[in-house]
């Protein structure tokens, strides 16, 4: 049902981005060397795609194009991505030689020989390096983390790839880099960033150890480092290639390894990025035959589908209530650092936290600077930064705690006015150009998030698309700075009454279809205002979403008692607990501010919007820009 959602709002997209994916990291070495074999490359994918408490981790991320143990031949890992239907991220491993480069891309040729259409159909995009910019850069010089690559000589041989497939059943495909986020920040890289399609990016607060990195400030340290990324990439997408926290090994300053804290950093992390950004998680297995040290694993030495901690996402099931952790699990990334003291990308540590990528297995040496390894040959794991050259203070969650599912006992009612309606124009540099119009009509909220609108003179000009209005503070009506991005959208359909259509990727409202969104807004976001807002840029200027728009209308969206779940119906969704707001007539190049009000701090709101008039509206969830979609704007 999603594949079909997709590909309806694709239209011309490609695949590639219209699709979210979803996997793990995988080596092709064990921990002692010997090489993964082909089956045993299916093996784990299937264990994957089976993993209790989850669904959707069907793809992979490569390092190299090389089976271990051969001179240039293809991975194994095609193969067994075509048997068991599995997306690949191919990675080209480079070094220091380009007699090594051209081996990977002897491989590559080979593969596209060999496997021809059933290669292109699983690949959804190559990783031309891994960490190359950081192994050659001061601090990874320091932790003996190996040769790396410049920047001129990364762009060069990402050059060399798109050479090489062009003309084939891979061209087309997107060509991007892996490194660190601190590699990004540092202008001196930044043709890397031109020369890619996508951007990947590592973060890892495990290993930054010069800052407050206990598990309690985990979210905002990876947030703070997407963030930065997305803040340097030119509008492109950023994947997140690696990220994690380790089960056992050393502790790095104030982060333990330990099961309960890996599942907190899965609830926190995972569970906000998984289905809205591309991301693979480090890793599905480090630990075989033996385990190393840091280890991130999520099943252990024995390969099986029971992994060693609760893999299940708060609100995915009603049968599984979140943890206490999960009231303060952060945004999904803004385009500016949300931490406090942050001050942007200069301001961004230089150390290394992620993993350096070497080329084939996934077990590190342990040397004492903390998990580096010192072959590229031999591993995925994370190498260990050293000191940043800048400390930046870290939001410390505060507020209430807050049950999500809990529904507060005293009502806040206010009343005040209205929408504001504002056409956009996206362009480089994220200036948004506004025309805004206003029409008045009253809005009543209660508990929750206590929405209100007010009034703005009509506005011509450029910058922020929501001025705040005389009734009241309301946030920008675009992603400039924090937001919320929903937690999960679950359509209900009254001509299907008892048919739940289970999480979606889409948002729709038609005549007989509607859509809940659930929000989860951290602790610390306690005495903020946050603003509901509906972006909907036209369709010339969105770069990896689309929509179908029929018939004219608008939407009405309304605050419900409580959440939705995967299992939600429009018989047994939640009963309306106040309408906040009607905009009555929806048109592409405008966002909207629905209401705004106080954070409901530590808590779960849900918001059900549905369709007025004949409008039938279709369209992909998506921040990247130009943005579209349901969000709270946060201020």
């Amino acid at each position: 049902m999603r594949t079909a959602s997709l590909v309806s709002l694709a239209g011309a997209l490609s695949t590639t981005y219209a699709q979210v994916y979803q996997g793990f990291n995988y080596g092709s070495i064990f921990t002692n060397n010997a090489p993964v074999t082909g089956q045993d490359f299916e093996n784990r994918f299937n264990t994957a795609r089976q993993l209790q408490g989850t669904s959707g981790f069907t793809s992979a991320r490569l390092f190299t194009m090389i089976q271990g143990g051969t001179a240039n031949s293809p991975i194994e890992a095609i193969p067994a991505a075509i048997a068991t239907n599995t997306q690949l991220l191919l990675g080209v491993f480079l070094s220091s030689t380009d007699e090594a480069f051209e081996n990977e891309q002897a491989a590559l040729r080979a593969a596209i020989s060999q496997y021809g259409q059933e290669l292109a159909d699983q690949v959804i995009g190559i990783s031309v390096g891994s960490e190359d910019l950081y192994r050659i850069s001061p601090t990874g010089i320091e932790n003996l983390s190996n040769p790396g690559e410049g920047p001129d000589a990364v762009v060069r041989r990402i050059n060399a790839v798109r050479s090489t497939i062009s003309g084939t059943v891979l061209s087309g495909k997107p060509v991007g880099h892996v490194d660190t986020w601190t590699a990004y920040v540092n202008s001196s890289n930044n043709a890397v960033i031109e020369a890619c399609d996508f951007i990947g990016t590592d973060a890892y607060p495990y290993f930054q150890n010069t800052q407050a990195n206990s598990i309690e400030n985990g979210e905002s340290l990876f947030f703070d480092a997407y963030n930065a990324t997305v803040s340097v990439a030119g509008g492109k997408p950023v994947w997140i290639t690696e990220t994690g926290w380790p089960v056992s090994g050393p502790t790095q300053n104030q982060a333990v390894p330990s099961l309960d804290n890996a599942r907190t950093y899965w609830d926190r992390v995972g569970c906000r990025v998984f289905g809205n950004i591309n991301t693979f998680w480090y890793t599905l297995q480090d630990a075989f035959p033996t385990s190393p040290s840091p280890s991130f694993g999520v099943v252990g030495t024995t390969l099986s589908t029971t992994p060693l901690y609760d893999l299940s996402c708060p609100g995915d099931s009603p049968s599984s209530p979140p943890s206490s952790s999960s009231s303060s699990a952060p945004s999904i990334p803004s385009r500016e650092a949300t931490s406090s003291g942050a001050t942007g990308p200069s301001s961004a540590p230089s150390t290394g936290e992620t993993p350096d990528a070497p080329s084939t297995g996934e077990t590190p040496d342990a040397p004492s600077t903390g998990g580096t390894p010192d072959a590229p040959s031999t591993g995925e794991t994370p190498d260990a930064p050293s000191p940043d050259q800048s400390t930046r203070s870290v939001e410390n969650p505060s507020g209430p705690a807050g049950n999500p599912n809990t529904v507060p006992t005293t009502k806040t009612i206010m009343t005040y006015t209205t929408i504001t309606t504002c056409p956009v124009t996206y362009t480089e540099g994220a200036e948004i150009k506004t025309s805004m119009t206003t029409s008045v009509v009253s809005v009543t909220s209660t508990h929750g998030t206590t929405l209100a609108t007010g009034t703005t003179s009509p506005t011509t000009g450029s910058g922020d698309s929501s001025s705040p209005p005389s009734g009241g503070k309301s946030c920008p009506a675009d992603l400039s700075g924090d937001f919320e991005f929903p937690h999960l959208i679950a359509p209900v359909d009254k001509e299907h009454p008892d048919a739940a259509a289970g999480r979606s990727f889409n948002g729709r409202f038609s005549s007989s279809i509607s859509s809940i969104f659930n929000f989860d807004l951290r602790p610390s976001l306690a005495g903020r205002t946050c603003s509901l807002i509906f972006l909907f840029p036209t369709r010339e200027t969105l770069q990896t979403s689309n929509f179908s728009l029929t018939g004219p209308g608008g939407i009405e969206v309304t605050q419900l008692e409580g959440p939705a779940t995967e299992q939600t119906t429009f018989n047994n969704q939640p009963p309306v607990n106040a309408t906040i707001n009607t905009i009555p007539d929806v048109q592409p190049g405008n966002s909207y501010t629905i209401g705004s009000g106080g954070c409901f701090a530590g808590g779960r709101s849900a918001y059900k919007v549905s369709a007025t008039g004949s409008l039938d509206l279709d369209y992909f969830q998506d921040s990247n820009p130009a943005s579209i979609g349901l969000y709270i704007s946060v201020c």
